[in-house]
């Protein structure tokens, strides 16, 4: 019998039965391999689903769902290929037969984990409607309850689709293999050259030069969310949902479940629409909400009265005409879960973005959504890139039928500004799309600005020895010529303007987020649909803004849990919370304590005027009952997945 050592030896002597060929040619074909197959993966997917899952979809979206899916494709093909890249780059400088022989054995691991990822997507799909994730991994201990909702015939079928796909997927990807790469040349010029394939590769990986990287709702574009779906690279969503999996519900846990249900539902969260005074002049005006990066109450002298007034004296002018709201405070201190709390009225966290987890973020209620329920039509607009934090995704999926971002713009006026195209340029686009629509059928349109960001860079300078302020005073100019505008069109009759920042921010310097200055934020009501001017001063949040919008509309909005209609009779325990990476607050009528989530017991950071238990148990309920909601909404996930029975 031959032993294990002269085995290998013979293994080490083989040759292979083809000529060498070029390394480049090697990576490029391996390369070529998986993206061809992931695109011919899209096909087979929409041919495998029942027609009912169309929902009006056709053949004829197949281009703009294999356009769509394409950079996604890339980046999952690029992350499978980079060992391949890594290995003929040491080959380079340590050509042995044996070190190349590893490259067989990886690509075949990969062939089976494609195969068993493009099957299970395209079996699961009819039961769990949303493409493979992490969820799956709950079922590889007890998969009974999994295949319960199956037929024997069906499990057979799978396995049948599976062989066929593995066998398929093993030739394509191993067939470059059949080839050993040539004994290696100029090495240095060619680790040279090596690096700069890295360099593509990377660029691949992480879904192309923008700011944002590659995500699973980077290549949704559509209002059906079948063709969204089979946009997404399976493989790709199965692994960045496993990386970003978390059990919401062991998190911030201080009280046992009816403890804290009773002291959350003292803080008056139930509010209802009754006996709101009527803020405007019809229920279906169309809705402009522009969301101005970074503009805190600190540059808006309208709202907080130790702001210098000339920094943004536009915005103070449309407050002084319209419907102005001096004491709201943002919920978080990013983009993306501010951007959240407003359109969704949901609560932030400190240790996570729950936009950036594209099922769970599809499962919240939206204005858009509502609005489209009553007949509006709906557009969102951002001169940077809408791939950042899944933006694009938790917009489509919660009822933006259109996204326009800096991919839609000229080259030209791409990096007019360091995040994209600058705001006079996105304003100007927004008037001129605004004033070409019907005034007959109401719409909405968010708008979210970008140049009142770091570096501060904008083509302005009437603040030019401040350049933070200096950058808020170009967003209140460009806000001012848009209103202008506007106002002098018909569509200003009916027209109902929503002006709030995505968040505060640490102006002047040295406001920390322990202090609230730096999370008040403006919020302001203007247009010919106002019917006057009035000052509220009620404290309240921005994610109060959806049901306080819905409530003036006419519109139930008791899907939205946390968001309170702040102008309702039912709103009496006026407070707000703000939270940050490393803890929250709780303001109300008594002060404010801020306590930290970094630690068990959720240690007092800031009390004012007094320490407070009161203030404390409700951060730290309100926090507990945001977490237990994104649990349950998580198990509901899992539990559609499992099999509607």
């Amino acid at each position: 019998m031959m032993t294990m050592k002269a085995l290998w030896q013979k293994i080490a002597r083989r040759r292979p039965h083809t000529a060498p060929v070029s390394a480049w040619r090697l990576l490029v074909a391996q390369y070529a391999a998986y993206v061809g197959l992931f695109v011919l993966a899209k096909p087979l997917f929409m041919l495998t689903q029942p027609g009912a899952l169309w929902q009006g979809a056709g053949w004829s979206d197949m281009p703009e769902v294999l356009l769509h899916g394409l950079v996604q494709d890339l980046a999952t093909a690029g992350y499978l290929t980079a060992p391949v890249w890594l290995l003929l780059l040491v080959h380079t400088w340590w050509p042995r037969p044996a070190l190349l022989r590893v490259a067989r054995p990886y690509v075949a691991l990969t062939a089976v984990v494609m195969a068993l990822t493009l099957v299970g997507d395209a079996a699961l799909y009819p039961f769990w409607t949303i493409k493979l994730d992490a969820t799956i991994w709950n079922y590889l201990d007890a998969p009974g309850g999994a295949l319960s909702s199956v037929t024997p015939l069906y499990i057979i079928g799978v396995c049948v689709a599976f062989a066929l796909t593995l066998a398929a997927v093993y030739a394509v990807a191993v067939l470059p293999w059949r080839h050993q790469p040539a004994a290696p040349q100029h090495r240095v010029r060619r680790t040279a050259l090596w690096l700069v394939a890295g360099g593509v590769l990377f660029v691949a990986i992480r879904g192309g030069v923008g700011k944002g990287t590659a995500n699973v709702g980077m290549v949704y574009y559509s209002a059906n969310p079948f063709l969204n779906h089979a946009a997404v690279n399976p493989l790709f969503s199965l692994v960045s949902t496993t990386s970003k999996t978390d059990d919401y519900g062991k998190k911030a846990r201080y009280f046992d479940h009816d403890t804290c249900r009773r002291y959350f539902d003292a803080l008056g969260y139930d509010t209802r629409s009754l006996h709101t005074p009527q803020l405007l002049r019809t229920q279906r005006p169309h809705v402009l909400l522009i969301l101005m990066e970074g503009c805190g109450g600190t540059f808006v002298h309208a709202v907080d009265p130790l702001s210098d007034p000339t920094i943004t004296p536009r915005l103070n002018r449309l407050a002084a005409e319209g419907v102005v709201f001096t004491q709201c405070y943002a919920n978080s201190f990013r983009t993306d879960r501010g951007t959240l709390s407003t359109l969704s009225g949901y609560p932030a966290f400190p240790d996570l973005s729950v936009m950036k987890n594209a099922a769970l973020a599809s499962t919240l209620p939206s204005i858009a959504r509502t609005l489209r329920g009553a007949g509006y039509s709906t557009d969102f607009l951002y001169g940077g890139d809408l791939t950042f934090t899944n933006m694009r995704g938790y917009l489509v999926a919660t009822g933006y039928e259109r996204t326009t971002d800096e991919q839609d713009f000229p080259a030209s006026v791409r990096r007019s500004h360091d995040w994209g195209v600058t705001d006079a340029i996105t304003c100007d686009t927004l008037c001129q799309r605004l004033l070409a629509r019907r005034t007959d059928k109401p719409w909405h349109t968010a708008f979210l600005t970008l140049a009142s960001h770091e570096p501060w860079q904008v083509p302005y300078d009437r603040l030019a020895g401040n350049k933070v302020a200096n950058s808020m005073a170009y967003l209140d100019d460009c806000i001012g010529r848009l209103t202008d505008r506007l106002r002098q069109s018909p569509l200003w009759a009916n027209l109902l303007i929503v002006l709030l920042p995505d968040h505060g921010i640490g102006y002047p310097e040295g406001l920390t987020d322990l202090d609230p200055r730096r999370a008040h934020i403006p919020l302001i009501l203007c247009g010919g649909a106002v019917r006057e001017h009035r000052t509220v001063d009620v404290l309240c949040n921005q994610s109060d803004l959806a049901a306080t919008l819905l409530g003036q509309l006419g519109l139930a909005h008791d899907d939205f849990r946390f968001s309170r209609d702040v102008l309702s009779a039912t709103y009496r325990h006026p407070s707000a919370v703000h939270v940050w990476s490393e803890g929250l607050w709780h303001l109300d009528a008594t002060g404010l304590s801020a306590v930290s989530t970094q630690q068990a017991d959720a240690a007092p950071l800031r009390e004012e005027p007094q320490p407070s238990e009161a203030r404390r148990r409700a951060a730290k309920a309100y926090l507990q009952t945001a977490y237990d909601d994104l649990a349950a909404r998580d198990a509901a996930l899992h539990n559609r997945q499992a099999g509607a029975h």
